[in-house]
């Protein structure tokens, strides 16, 4: 990349209300950097304690969406830690007055179905029924191929002020490219 190009991504960045951004081979310990990078940010830009908490929350769970489910694996985890290393992108910024948080990694096409059925299940509901949802979810053994707790979109839906919005990009025979925007 040249710095003319990396100057036209920077600008398109800024004009797009990115605040913080990042893409590539991500992990715990990359996600704890960014974190505090993120709280540093918002606490210099002195945002309200109670936005800033939601902020952060909805960017650790993408982040950690992006490490334990990218088809694009750069280290799977490897017992007994939690070694793993992914690839994928995650910004946060600010369009029309608040706050956004976005990500994008690669999942496998079969998922796609079922992981855009889930998302319509839940952007459908209000929030005393996504409080309920995840409740329930709490006392369930998680879903199958579930690398968590099952509850990590439904906990983005519950801390966003409005329904997530998400797209797949076909990226050949076998992925395709997953985004989720989450606004607070």
């Amino acid at each position: 990349m040249r710095a003319s190009d990396f100057r036209s991504f920077h600008e398109a960045s800024k004009r797009s209300g990115v605040i913080l951004s990042f893409g590539g081979d991500l992990s715990e310990n990359i996600l704890f950097s960014l974190g505090e990078v993120l709280k540093l940010r918002m606490r210099h830009e002195e945002t309200d304690a109670a936005v800033a908490k939601r902020v952060f929350s909805i960017f650790v769970e993408q982040a950690q969406n992006v490490i334990r489910y990218s088809a694009d694996k750069v280290a799977p985890a490897e017992p007994p830690g939690p070694a793993r290393v992914s690839a994928g992108m995650i910004a946060v910024g600010t369009e029309e007055g608040r706050f956004f948080v976005v990500c994008g990694n690669e999942v496998g096409k079969t998922e796609v179905p079922r992981l855009r059925e889930r998302l319509d299940e839940i952007s459908g509901l209000s929030n005393d029924e996504l409080k309920k949802v995840y409740r329930e979810k709490l006392r369930q053994p998680p879903d199958e191929g579930s690398l968590g707790g099952s509850i990590g979109l439904i906990e983005i839906a519950r801390r966003s002020s409005a329904p997530v919005e998400y797209d797949f990009q076909d990226l050949g025979a076998e992925r395709s490219l997953f985004c989720l925007k989450a606004f607070i």
